[in-house]
């Protein structure tokens, strides 16, 4: 999944925001288990790049006044 952009967030629909915040919560859920469970990430600053694009969306919501 690419990173998401502000401009990108910000020309959803409340629907495509909802749905794209659950995707990237599932992510960071899989890639937590992963790294707790010992496995070498593929990508190590996934989890970062995830948790950044999480906290886009929510900041753009709350802006939005959603």
């Amino acid at each position: 999944m690419a990173i998401l952009r502000v401009d990108e967030i910000q020309n959803m629909s409340r629907e495509e925001r909802m749905d794209e915040l659950d995707t990237l919560n599932a992510e960071l859920i899989r890639e937590r288990a992963m790294a707790s469970a010992g496995g070498a990430p593929e990508n190590p600053g996934r989890i970062g790049e995830i948790r950044r694009a999480i906290a886009r969306v929510k900041t753009i919501q709350t802006e939005i006044g959603e």
